[in-house]
């Protein structure tokens, strides 16, 4: 099944909510969901470090970086070790670099754009609270769903 997404709106449209940001695909896997654990940082990957090192249970990390497309949050280094542990996807709210590396890994990865310069190493981020992207709010254990057609979120499973 290539378009998930409309087919998820039309069966449940009163259970999910579309993230209204026209998302860039960059990942080897077009098509991706799991239940979310979320991120707040601002140009400082060292939260997405930890977290691709952890156990991803197939779940997918949403990362809120305030739409900075300044510095990367996600490179190829950080996506092999989320393959290498499970993790289903990461969808970021500012940017990514290694993008042709990303394209060939399997991984879902979806983000604003590009940006070649890597970030800073300060610690800072919070891992777990409720983010707000387009006006939706995103929390940790709800689900998520994605593909060309963008990305919907559901506070319960909708396969």
């Amino acid at each position: 099944m290539n378009d998930l997404l409309p087919d998820l709106s039309d069966e449940h449209g009163d259970t999910v909510q579309w993230l209204p940001i026209q998302w860039r695909d960059f990942g080897g896997e077009s098509i991706f969901s799991g239940q979310v654990e979320t991120l707040h940082c601002m140009e400082d990957n060292s939260k997405v470090r930890e977290l691709v090192n952890q156990p991803g249970h197939g779940r997918v990390l949403v990362v809120d970086g305030q739409g900075s497309l300044n510095k990367a949050l996600l490179g190829d280094l950080l996506a092999e070790r989320a393959v290498e542990n499970n993790w289903k996807g990461i969808v970021i709210f500012g940017a990514v670099r290694d993008a042709g590396a990303l394209s060939t890994m399997a991984l879902g990865v979806k983000a604003l754009g590009v940006c070649p310069i890597k970030t800073e190493k300060l610690g800072a981020g919070n891992v777990g609270i409720t983010l707000y992207l387009g006006g939706v709010s995103i929390a940790s254990g709800d689900y998520l769903y994605a593909d060309l057609n963008g990305v919907m979120v559901s506070k319960v499973p909708v396969k």
